[in-house]
């Protein structure tokens, strides 16, 4: 999935935090007794999701669009979100289209289409994304691209259908060996926020990385009824915030 500060390795490395997760829905991330490749295993039931991802606080409403922007040693980085009314069928699920512009100094660097559904209890899933990556202005390759059920990879959960209850618990957020393999953690759900578009109170924190790449350490922010409103890179301090946000029609 994509991390907008490490974006060119970006919607999450040493592991900072040893607790265990266990998704306590149907469908359900099983029980884990450590967070290896080995030790993740998941069943997915396309009767047990809805047609709307609307989780408050990872909210994907067709028409919805995210502008975010940030600093970069590389120049200033550009993201920009629509999500789309189209959908897209993985795993038996009509998966919600979210489609993701990234520029830097504006240029094209990347461009993704990512697949999320949500179950009925409110949990949001991450179900793959094609990947377009950039050079110069011409297409280079589609690494970091993924589909659940194929070629073993699997879905994963962004986020609970109530964080503030699973503080300390951990979201495998998507696996695709060697190539997506993104984790968070729920540290908080009380944070105080301020970015552009305007202040928000009970915001949750994650802790995000991947075991693909131990300098991707991110703290990421999310607001109910909006979603990811600020990023931040522990390791350069770079910071990414919601600029421009205009809900669905």
């Amino acid at each position: 999935m994509k991390n907008f500060t490490l974006l060119l390795a970006l919607l999450g490395t040493a592991v900072a935090c040893t607790s265990t997760s266990q998704a306590t829905v149907v469908p359900t991330q099983a029980p884990q007794t450590d967070n290896s490749a080995d030790a993740y295993t998941v069943e997915i039931n396309p009767d047990d999701f809805v047609a709307t991802v609307d989780n408050p606080y990872f909210p994907r409403i067709p028409g919805t669009r995210y502008v975010y922007e940030g600093m970069t040693a590389d120049g200033l980085e550009r993201v920009e979100i629509e999500i789309l009314h189209e959908t897209r069928e993985v795993m038996g699920i009509q998966a919600t289209i979210m489609h993701d512009v990234v520029y830097l100094d504006g240029e094209l660097v990347e461009e993704t289409y990512d697949w999320f559904a949500q179950d009925k209890n409110g949990n949001v899933w991450y179900l793959g994304e094609d990947v377009d990556n950039y050079e110069d202005g011409v297409l280079k390759d589609h690494d970091g691209a993924w589909e659940a059920g194929v070629d073993g990879a699997l879905p994963g959960i962004v986020m609970f259908a109530n964080p503030a209850n699973r503080i300390g618990e951990t979201m495998r957020q998507e696996y695709y060996a060697g190539q997506a393999e993104d984790q968070a953690d729920i540290l908080s759900a009380t944070e105080q926020i301020t970015v552009p578009i305007g202040s928000f109170n009970n915001v949750v924190q994650t802790y995000d990385y991947t075991p693909l790449d131990p300098e991707a350490q991110e703290h990421k922010f999310y607001a109910a009824g909006i979603g990811e409103i600020r990023t931040v890179d522990l390791l350069t301090n770079e910071e990414f915030v919601l600029i421009e946000y205009t809900p669905a029609n």
